[in-house]
């Protein structure tokens, strides 16, 4: 199993072969570092977690505080292992062509209506249907006299943890570690993105 952090730079587009736009993402992948690796023997469970982002130390420090060497750390869960404490895992692991899924924070669009949130159609805007155009309608029922669990209501919206799969790989940088991927992944720019293959 392949895998890598990265971080989303924005979306763009590129042409291919035949002349077509082809819509990408662009993400800024690793270098990473493995930081440990867990064995069925030790921790019962095979997998590797992985640093991106060193932080540079700085010089001065009020009040001694516990060390954290990378900006972010991830645990994979991999079947076979041959990583060791302190291997690099870059770019080069993955090839163009290759189909990736990637998971992401997707973007807070704070408290929103159905409308927005769900796609409701809203009411009427005529026969006396005043300010009534955007709101869900009827939302209970004569027996249990509430408001059932799990009805498509209002409420916070985004901001929720978002896997896209069958994501394919357009293009790699290898020398300033960017991934051209053909369409959209989620999350806003600077967003955290953890890339299997």
């Amino acid at each position: 199993m392949k895998f890598i952090l990265g971080s989303k730079i924005g979306m763009s587009q590129i042409f291919d072969e035949k002349g077509n736009v082809v819509p990408v993402t662009l993400v800024s992948v690793g270098p990473c570092e493995v930081t440990q690796v867990k064995t069925n023997e030790k921790d019962g469970y095979q997998s590797v977690q992985i640093g991106f982002e060193r932080i540079e130390k700085e010089k001065k420090i009020k009040k001694p505080m516990k060390e954290k060497p990378f900006r972010w750390i991830k645990e994979f869960k991999t079947e076979e292992g041959d990583y060791k404490k302190g291997d690099a895992v870059d770019s080069t692991i993955f090839q163009e062509g290759d189909y990736i899924k990637i998971s992401g924070i997707s973007k807070g669009k704070g408290y929103q209506g159905v409308v927005k949130r769900w796609g409701f159609k809203g009411r009427h805007e005529t026969h006396g249907m005043k300010h009534e155009a955007r709101t869900p309608g009827s939302v209970g029922c004569s027996f249990p006299e509430r408001v059932t669990r799990g009805r498509r209501l209002a409420g916070r919206m985004g901001f929720g943890r978002i896997t896209v799969k069958n994501l394919r790989i357009v293009k790699i940088d290898k020398e300033n570690n960017l991934m051209a991927i053909r369409g959209a992944v989620p999350g806003r720019k600077g967003t955290l993105l953890e890339i299997r293959g």
